[in-house]
């Protein structure tokens, strides 16, 4: 591919935002400019209730999250200010912490940091596409939000018409996030493949949506593999990639995205009834609508079910 078309691909992916006026996902019409408008709830006494007496928070009387900072709606996406983030993550962040009575403190951070920073307590939750998995539980609590769903896309000119399955991926190589349980699914399907005599799949790790753009368009990559509403967004918006695939986050059982506090510190428990608060009143599914992702909507919050690996 020729340089100029790099380029161009990579200037496509950074602009997703200022493009993504009138994007339609999952049946969704979402609008930037419209959803820079918070949605707001009221207090809920009964979460508020359920606080720790004498917790100490990150910054007292606000509720300090870990949201990646990486251009990737519906998730996460910034404002034309290139500063103030927006996304599905950031809102249901803002619903928690008007459910608890306290201000929202965003802090944009990337995936690597938020594990040591909700355990050491520079920030009170981490609201960033985490999934429950068994090993983390070790770790942290959580509070269930949203049905992890993953996809697989590659690009639309693509011979590939199918990953569903482990011995789809012998072979190619996939774009993943490392530490991810995407990256944990691969890596199992993986070692049945190659104990069955199948070649091996390259992960190939990138470091930002451009990044991740640029190897599938160019070849370097074969397929990507990641939160599917991700991917959804970005082919309704480009029309440069296509759904091969699906799986559930848990593999081979479903799993839950989560709200993630340190353990035991007593937070699990106020956020979780905040969560089922806001899903009983309805904010909780003009979040997910207005960003699209209303089919992976919850009937209920759960503290630490089970997840991945359990």
């Amino acid at each position: 591919m020729q340089k100029k078309s790099l380029i161009a691909l990579m200037l496509l992916s950074l602009s997703s935002a200022a493009l993504a006026e009138d994007v339609a996902v999952n049946g969704q019409q979402i609008s930037i400019e419209a959803n820079k408008t918070p949605v707001n709830t009221a207090e809920n006494p009964a979460a508020v209730a359920q606080i720790p007496a004498g917790h100490k928070f990150a910054v007292p009387g606000s509720f300090t999250v870990a949201v990646a900072a990486l251009n990737s709606p519906p998730l996460t996406v910034f404002s034309d200010d290139n500063k103030t983030l927006l996304g599905s993550e950031v809102d249901i962040a803002r619903l928690v912490a008007d459910s608890l009575g306290l201000k929202l403190n965003v802090v944009p951070t990337s995936w690597e940091d938020w594990p040591l920073g909700v355990a050491s307590g520079k920030y009170d939750a981490a609201i960033t596409n985490v999934t429950v998995t068994k090993e983390r539980k070790e770790r942290f609590d959580f509070a269930t939000y949203r049905k992890d769903s993953l996809g697989f896309y590659v690009k639309s000119s693509s011979q590939i018409k199918s990953l569903n399955k482990a011995e789809d991926i012998a072979g190619l190589r996939i774009i993943v996030g490392s530490g991810t349980n995407q990256e944990a699914i691969l890596l199992a399907w993986d070692k049945e493949n190659q104990a069955k005599g199948l070649k091996p799949f390259t992960p190939v790790y990138t470091k930002d949506d451009a990044a991740q753009t640029l190897a599938l368009q160019s070849g370097r990559a074969d397929a990507y593999f990641g939160p599917n509403v991700i991917g959804a967004w970005k082919a309704a918006l480009t029309h440069q990639t296509k759904l091969v695939g699906s799986v559930d986050g848990g593999w081979p059982k479903a799993a839950h995205i989560a709200v993630t506090v340190k353990k035991d510190n007593g937070l699990v428990q106020p956020i979780n009834t905040a969560l089922n608060g806001v899903i009983k009143n309805g904010d909780y599914d003009k979040v997910l609508n207005r960003w699209g992702e209303g089919v992976e909507r919850l009937d209920r919050s759960e503290i630490n079910p089970a997840g991945l690996g359990d």
